[in-house]
């Protein structure tokens, strides 16, 4: 195999992994929730973790530990729609009812900062 055709694999290899990576770094609030009452925004644009599960009746805590303002909003009706604003350092709390699957996001950064809350009976 020539120089030339060699090279040419390993920059699509590069590519093809950097593109993964760079899928797993976003919150997507996909994938097995983590169960906890906790979300870190650190600094990257990103809920951690980015999908969580909770027992109905759990109050849950997203804290910015990033640079820059977020925001929780939910996008689900049964759900008040006005964003949860938090300045850096800042916190925001929301005690969940009822059982179901809720999702949010930062309505600053909503391309990049998406998860879920699954409420359990």
């Amino acid at each position: 195999m020539s120089l030339v055709a060699r090279t040419a694999r390993l920059l699509v290899a590069v590519l093809a992994v950097a593109g993964l990576a760079g899928c797993a770094a976003v919150g997507s609030g996909s994938g097995s929730p983590v169960a906890t009452a906790a979300v870190d925004l650190p600094p990257s644009y990103r809920f951690e973790p980015a999908a969580i599960m909770v027992p109905a009746g759990t109050t849950v805590t997203w804290s910015n530990h990033d640079n820059f303002s977020h925001s929780v909003r939910f996008l689900d009706d049964r759900l008040p729609g006005e964003p949860m604003l938090m300045q850096p350092g800042a916190s925001a709390t929301f005690t969940f009812g009822d059982a179901g699957t809720y999702a949010y996001e930062c309505h600053l950064h909503p391309r990049d900062m998406t998860g879920s809350v699954t409420v359990t009976p």
